[in-house]
């Protein structure tokens, strides 16, 4: 299929503050989320990492804090069976944000990008922080590989939130050309918020393309960990001239807590055919996937 000149994503700051009563509540709002964005005409629906700790409003009584994450990942088949269905019937893909996954008997955090053809691709976090670490909290293990995915003439890469943080990976990717990269984050503290945004807009620079990036905001009413979160959305592009300059597309403010759903953001038109353009030719400066294989580093003079 020809590459599109543009295209619109919906990202989806999930407020965790909701209240819910059972998996089933939590797949009808994301097939309203999904109606909305698709009558929109968004191409795909971007949801947070940890999107899945909604549920702990409806955890058994007592779960302590090193069980949620078992007890999260034997709740997510279901959820995910749930939400099978949903691409196809809006016609729109659904990066369905992040949820704890099994994987020979330990869990990993797990991304779902499910596509309207039926194609279900999952992208485990690689990079974990230190509480994903801690055997006393959400112990959890981190994956080893990243899925490039082709759809619809575009190629989409997802990390998830810390690894975003991380430049060697964009030294992998960059020979992929990506045209979006999709990042469900989850941030604490607004020192967190600037981080994983400040690092997805500049994965935009390196890797010339465009950065979606939207995080959890609020705080489940079943949480023993996370008291709070602070996030909100955004699309980022290439410091380009041709692009506006900035390098921002479009965004939300980050808040910590929001009286509805959560901060919702159309992004419109983005300009994927000319962010690839660029990369091939009248970028000012982009030197294209560039590595420091033959660079030498001199220490102690």
């Amino acid at each position: 299929m020809p590459a599109p000149d543009t295209v619109s994503l919906a990202l989806w700051a999930t407020n965790l503050g909701r209240p819910l009563n059972g998996l089933d509540a939590w797949a009808a709002g994301i097939d309203a989320k999904m109606a909305e964005a698709a009558a929109a005409g968004a191409k795909i629906l971007v949801m947070p990492e940890y999107a899945a700790e909604q549920w702990l409003a409806f955890k058994p009584e007592g779960l302590t804090t090193d069980r949620e994450i078992p007890w999260l990942a034997g709740q997510a088949p279901a959820a995910l069976e749930r939400l099978e269905g949903l691409p196809a019937k809006h016609g729109i893909g659904l990066l369905a944000g992040t949820m704890p996954w099994t994987v020979d008997g330990r869990q990993r955090n797990r991304a779902w990008l499910m596509l309207p053809d039926g194609r279900v691709v999952h992208q485990d976090k690689l990079c974990l922080t230190p509480d994903e670490q801690d055997p006393k909290t959400w112990l959890l293990t981190p994956g080893d590989s990243v899925q490039v995915v082709e759809w619809d003439g575009l190629t989409i890469v997802t990390l998830v939130c810390l690894d975003v943080e991380m430049p060697a990976l964009s030294t992998l990717i960059a020979p992929h050309r990506p045209d979006l990269l999709l990042v469900p984050s989850m941030t604490l503290r607004r020192s967190g918020y600037a981080r994983v945004f400040g690092c997805a807009k500049a994965r935009a620079v390196e890797l010339m393309c465009a950065v979606a990036v939207t995080g959890v905001v609020g705080a489940s009413p079943g949480t023993t960990w996370n008291p709070t979160n602070v996030s909100g959305n955004a699309v980022y592009l290439p410091c380009e001239k041709s692009l506006g300059y900035t390098g921002v597309h479009s965004e939300t403010p980050a808040v910590e807590e929001h009286w509805g759903d959560g901060p919702f953001l159309l992004a419109k038109d983005i300009p994927v055919g000319a962010v690839r353009a660029l990369r091939d030719r009248g970028s000012e400066v982009w030197p294209g996937a560039w590595s420091a294989d033959h660079v030498r580093v001199v220490a102690g003079l």
